[in-house]
C-alpha cells in the first residue's frame, strides 16, 4: 500500500513549533480538512474515481492517489476497490499477493537481464507482447554457498532482504531441482519464520512495525528426473498454500484474524509428441512463440478426497513460455497470486543438473 513518507528529523521540530504558534490550530485543520468529509461523500468520490475509466494504467494511478491522502481515504479506497479475483485489476501492492480471477487469466510478461541476473515482471496492458506494461516486481539471482536464491522486491533498484520493498524469495538446492518459496509476511496466525541463517533479515526498515518481517515458507517446488534427458520435457510438481479469496482481501491491510491457508498441489500438463514437427507440443493459444525447455503449463492435481478437484484438472492455472530471447509471457489465474506465479516462473530459469 502506498504511504506518505515520514518527515526528516530536522523538520519535526519546525512543524511542532508552527503548531504551537498557531493558537487556533490551523495547521491541524489543514491536514484534517479532507479527512473530515462525510463518509458517504468520501465513498462516492472514490467510487467515481474508480469508475472513471481507470481500467488500465496510468489512469488507474488516480485510485492510488486517493488512497494516499490520509488514513480515512485509504480505508475508503480499500472498501470501494475490489480484489483482483473480482475486478481483474492490480491496483495496490497488496494485490500482488491476492488470488487472480477465476474466469480468465491475468496476462503478464517477464523481461530477463542476463548481465546482472535480474528479472522484471510487468502487467500486460494489451494482448501484444511488445507493449511496455506496468511494472509489478523484480527479482535477482544470488549464489549463496550451495544454494541459489531469487530475491523478489517491489523496487527494481533495491533488491535486498533488508528493504522495505522486500516481498519474499525463492531458494533452490545445489542441483536446481528442489525449491522453497518464502513470503516476507506471516501467512496466518502462529506462522513461524525460517530459522536458517540466510533467512534472517538484518537492518530491516519496516513501514508497518506491527507486522513481523521475516521469511515464512509458503510452498515447495520440485523438478522430477527426466529419463529422456534434454530430449524430453521437464516434469514439475508444486505444493503451495493458498489464501481464501474473501478473507485474503479483507485482511490484506490488517494483522489479525488470519486463519491457516489450504494447500493445493499443481502438476505440469504433459505435452504431446508431434510427428510432423518432431518435437513436444503444448497449446499456449498464441501466447508462446519460441520452443524452449522452460515452457510449461500447470494445472491442479486431482485430490481423491475432493470430488470437485477433478473439474479443475484440465484448467491451466499458470502458463509460462518464451516469445523472444529475453522475454517470457506469464499468465495466471485463481488460486494463484502474482507473487506465487512469479516465484514458480523464476524456478524455470537456470540449469537443472539432475534433469538435463
Amino acid at each position: 500500500m502506498p504511504c506518505e513518507e515520514p518527515a526528516a528529523e530536522g523538520e519535526v521540530s519546525e512543524v511542532a513549533e508552527m503548531g504551537e504558534e498557531k493558537e487556533d490550530g490551523q495547521p491541524e485543520e489543514q491536514e484534517e480538512r479532507w479527512a473530515r468529509l462525510l463518509p458517504e461523500l468520501l465513498s462516492e468520490v472514490v467510487r467515481r474515481v474508480e469508475a472513471s475509466g481507470g481500467e488500465r494504467w496510468p489512469a488507474r494511478k488516480d485510485v492510488v492517489s486517493c488512497a494516499c491522502v490520509c488514513r480515512r481515504w485509504r480505508e475508503a479506497a480499500v472498501a470501494v476497490v475490489r480484489p483482483p479475483a473480482v475486478s481483474g485489476k492490480i491496483t495496490f501492492p497488496s494485490s500482488l499477493k491476492q488470488p487472480g480471477p477465476k474466469e480468465f487469466p491475468m496476462q503478464c510478461f517477464i523481461k530477463r537481464n542476463k548481465k546482472n541476473s535480474t528479472f522484471y515482471l510487468y502487467l500486460g496492458l494489451t494482448t501484444a507482447t511488445v507493449d511496455k506494461g506496468k511494472f509489478l516486481m523484480a527479482a535477482r539471482r544470488f549464489r549463496r554457498g550451495p544454494h541459489t536464491e531469487y530475491i523478489i522486491s517491489l523496487d527494481a533498484d533495491d533488491l535486498s532482504q533488508g528493504s522495505n520493498a522486500y516481498m519474499g524469495k525463492l531458494r533452490s538446492d545445489f542441483w536446481g531441482t528442489n525449491f522453497k518459496v518464502y513470503d516476507s509476511k506471516p501467512p496466518h496466525d502462529g506462522a513461524k519464520a525460517s530459522s536458517s541463517r540466510s533467512s534472517r533479515r538484518f537492518g530491516s526498515r519496516r513501514i508497518s512495525p506491527q507486522v513481523s518481517a521475516g521469511n515464512y515458507e509458503v510452498g515447495q517446488l520440485s523438478y522430477k528426473y527426466n529419463l529422456l534427458k534434454s530430449r524430453g520435457p521437464r516434469r514439475m510438481y508444486c505444493a503451495l498454500e493458498f489464501p481464501s479469496t474473501q478473507e485474503s482481501w479483507e485482511n490484506s491491510l490488517k494483522t489479525k484474524s488470519r486463519k491457516p491457508m489450504g494447500t493445493k498441489v499443481l502438476r505440469n500438463k504433459a505435452p504431446r509428441w508431434h510427428e510432423h514437427l518432431q518435437c513436444w507440443c503444448l497449446n499456449f493459444h498464441g501466447r508462446v512463440t519460441v520452443a524452449s525447455v522452460k515452457n510449461f503449463q500447470l494445472a491442479a492435481a486431482t485430490d481423491p478426497n475432493d470430488p470437485s478437484s477433478s473439474r479443475d484438472e484440465g484448467t491451466v492455472l499458470l502458463q509460462f513460455g518464451k516469445v523472444d530471447d529475453d522475454i517470457f509471457t506469464m499468465d495466471y489465474r485463481q488460486p494463484l497470486s502474482a507473487f506465487q506465479a512469479f516465484a514458480i516462473s523464476l524456478s524455470s530459469f537456470g540449469t537443472k543438473l539432475a534433469c538435463e
